[in-house]
């Protein structure tokens, strides 16, 4: 492969790959990059994981959500492969609702720096209780520290009927 098309591919292993092995724990390794090509533009990417499931780390009873993330890139973006492996890593995981997306942003922030990144776990109920944490991160001294703050707080002004779960 040229040098030209090494640095274009960034990081990326997996996609393509037809022996991928899907880790059986948290593993944030697996995460990888490519180079942004639009650095110069601002734009979001989402990413929707409707399918999202980790375990309770008290009674290792598992836990369903949908987790959107949402991140302005900078130099780096995150290839959708090795993200649905880290995601699915967290399968047979234990830690709660909360750390769980405080754990995913603080991954994509080490793995990309992006200028902005918002995750967002929306988990099924269990004991009728549905639990949504919610958190932000923009690049410190920059506009997008200030939306992190303005977004954070503006969060869920007007929240969903929560009626279909």
């Amino acid at each position: 492969m040229g040098r030209d098309m090494e640095k274009e591919k960034g990081t990326i292993s997996l996609l393509g790959n037809q022996h991928t092995k899907y880790p059986t724990d948290y593993a944030p390794e697996v995460l990888e990059t490519f180079p942004n090509k639009h650095p110069e533009n601002d734009y979001f990417v989402k990413f929707n994981c409707p399918e999202f499931t980790s375990l309770c780390p008290i009674t290792g009873q598992p836990d369903f959500a949908a987790i959107y993330i949402s991140y302005i890139p900078n130099e780096k973006m995150v290839e959708s492969k090795s993200l649905k492996l880290y995601l699915f890593s967290f399968r047979n995981h234990g830690d709660f609702h909360e750390d769980c997306v405080n754990i995913i942003m603080k991954d994509l922030i080490k793995l990309m720096s992006p200028k902005y990144i918002e995750v967002w776990g929306k988990f099924l109920p269990r004991g009728g209780l549905s639990i949504d944490p919610y958190c932000n991160y923009g690049m410190e001294g920059t506009k997008w520290e200030q939306l992190a703050w303005d977004r954070l707080a503006h969060h869920d002004m007007n929240p969903e009927m929560i009626n279909n779960r």
